[in-house]
């Protein structure tokens, strides 16, 4: 199983960016899916996750209401939409997925990083 995370990018305060998770080798069906975020000289931060076996969702604190996580089977595909974005959102993004019926986290994408001007 591969992830490739895309669609990071520059934004102003307040803007909006979507990022995109592609899986190769698999499907997201009955996998934990998670996306997290670090920056440099900190540790890595869970900000979204979803359950195949509830449809739970869960956020950090400092992105709910902002954020939304979600999966598309049908394209292979998971998506962190993120809104009113500000300059602590600012860092490397990554999607993360489990094995099937795992609930941790065994695959990682690459990486994609988020820039939000003030």
């Amino acid at each position: 199983v591969q992830l490739q995370a895309s669609g990071g990018g520059l934004v102003e305060t307040g803007g909006s960016l979507r990022l995109s998770c592609a899986i190769s080798g698999g499907t997201f069906t009955t996998r934990l899916v998670g996306w997290f975020r670090q920056v440099a000289g900190k540790d890595r931060e869970n900000v979204a996750s979803i359950r195949w076996n509830t449809g739970d969702t869960n956020y950090a604190d400092s992105v709910k209401g902002r954020f939304t996580i979600s999966v598309d089977n049908a394209q292979n595909a998971a998506f962190l939409q993120m809104d009113n974005l500000n300059s602590e959102d600012s860092a490397v993004y990554y999607c993360a997925a489990g094995k099937v019926y795992s609930l941790e986290y065994s695959y990682w994408g690459q990486g994609t990083q988020v820039t939000v001007s003030s």
